[in-house]
């Protein structure tokens, strides 16, 4: 109902859905890649619509050869794993959902949620130093805003 009155970001394209929540959103997606540790490594921002699987598209993977990347369901793409694997050298393991193709060994979906887990106490984190609203003018200023949240949390957790 709000979406109208919307100045930052205006179109169909920011409308997404968690469905974790069961409930729409409007805006942007933030896409984290963080270390063991929980320090942010990686972002990338998406409009709402976008699935998570794009995000991998736009992920830079600066990572050195037979580094291993956790992920969520949400982001199963077999093309994206098999060209990481062949071209980089970088195992993408993915939680599979019960109708995947490719299925996992019970002790892999063990560590895959193990370091999701690390993940989500990372975003809760980040939450917490986020105010309830960011003002800004544009969706540019606001996206800066939201980097520099992740910037200073980086900073706070590498000084510990």
């Amino acid at each position: 109902m709000r979406i109208a009155n919307s100045k930052l970001v205006q179109g169909e394209i920011y409308r997404g859905k968690k469905a974790t929540m069961r409930r729409y959103f409007y805006g942007f997606n933030v896409h984290v890649m963080v270390t063991c540790d929980g320090i942010p490594v990686e972002y990338t921002f998406l409009p709402g619509s976008r699935h998570d699987s794009e995000a991998l598209k736009q992920l830079p993977f600066s990572l050195s050869k037979g580094s291993r990347v956790y992920a969520d369901a949400g982001y199963t793409n077999y093309k994206i794993e098999d060209m990481l694997k062949d071209a980089e050298g970088i195992d993408l393991l993915v939680a599979r959902k019960s109708n995947s193709k490719r299925i996992r060994e019970p002790y892999q979906e063990y560590l895959i949620e193990s370091m999701k887990k690390r993940v989500e106490t990372t975003f809760s984190e980040i939450s917490t130093l986020l105010p309830k609203k960011i003002h800004a003018v544009t969706n540019h200023g606001f996206i800066l805003k939201v980097i520099m949240f992740l910037f200073s949390y980086t900073l706070t957790r590498i000084e510990k």
